[in-house]
């Protein structure tokens, strides 16, 4: 988290970011979802140091099921959320928290922290509820920037990452939703590719790092919900859809 060339546009790019909450006194609670543990600890040690930053880190989760758990027992203000997680990705964290979302009186808003740059991505958690998205190359006096504005009610981006969102959601030229790909979850359209791609499962388990039997049940997944009956017909679906 050294590298300041993904860190958000409108957040603070000096380290008096990471001095902002506690020169206004102010607090923000924030739970962490990201299903690499060594990394969570680095988030934490970066922005966790609530006197110095005004960050206080109320709980921390791996998956879905835990984030959906760990947010609704300690309503934060912020989530910072990766986009992929086991058990469905941010976009189903997302769904099940939708309710917090909308809370006039105490809305828990998602920030979007992940590794990956994809315009998909980044259009699947903005369209499912998020303030924002950074990369994880952002600084963690421009994270802690970024936290506090997404608190505020600001939307926050990477400067490459807000292209994205103007010309899915502004421009009359912006491909319609596909609402059969809306259907699958973040993992399963990741295996779908994959699989596309001519992958086995073995390699595919290898890559996303889970089990070759996770990567047939979310196989199965995907040629339900598209009403496919094989890897041939599910290659050629995503063939047409350009998405190999």
């Amino acid at each position: 988290m050294s590298d300041a060339n993904g860190a958000a546009g409108p957040a603070e790019p000096n380290g008096g970011a990471a001095e902002a909450g506690t020169a206004a006194g102010r607090r923000v609670r924030v739970v962490l979802v990201d299903d690499h543990r060594m990394f969570r600890t680095g988030v934490r040690a970066e922005i966790g140091e609530t006197d110095r930053t005004g960050v206080e880190v109320v709980g921390e989760a791996a998956d879905v099921d835990q984030a959906v758990s760990v947010i609704t027992a300690t309503r934060p203000e912020v989530v910072l959320l990766d986009v992929h997680l086991p058990g469905g990705g941010g976009v189903e964290v997302l769904r099940r928290c939708a309710a917090l979302t909308a809370d006039a009186q105490q809305p828990v808003r998602f920030l979007a922290l992940s590794v990956s740059d994809a315009a998909e991505d980044v259009i699947g958690v903005i369209r499912g509820g998020a303030r924002g998205y950074v990369t994880k190359t952002i600084t963690g006096a421009d994270l802690i920037g970024s936290i506090f504005r997404v608190q505020e009610g600001d939307a926050v981006f990477s400067p490459r990452l807000a292209g994205f969102v103007l010309d899915a959601f502004a421009s009359t030229d912006a491909p319609p939703v596909d609402e059969d790909l809306d259907r699958l979850t973040q993992r399963e359209r990741e295996v779908l590719r994959l699989i596309a791609r001519g992958y086995a499962y073995k390699e595919i388990a290898k890559q996303l790092y889970i089990s070759v039997k996770t990567v047939e049940s979310h196989v199965s997944a995907v040629l339900r919900k598209l009403q496919l009956s094989n890897r041939h017909e599910l290659t050629r679906w995503a063939t047409a859809r350009r998405l190999v």
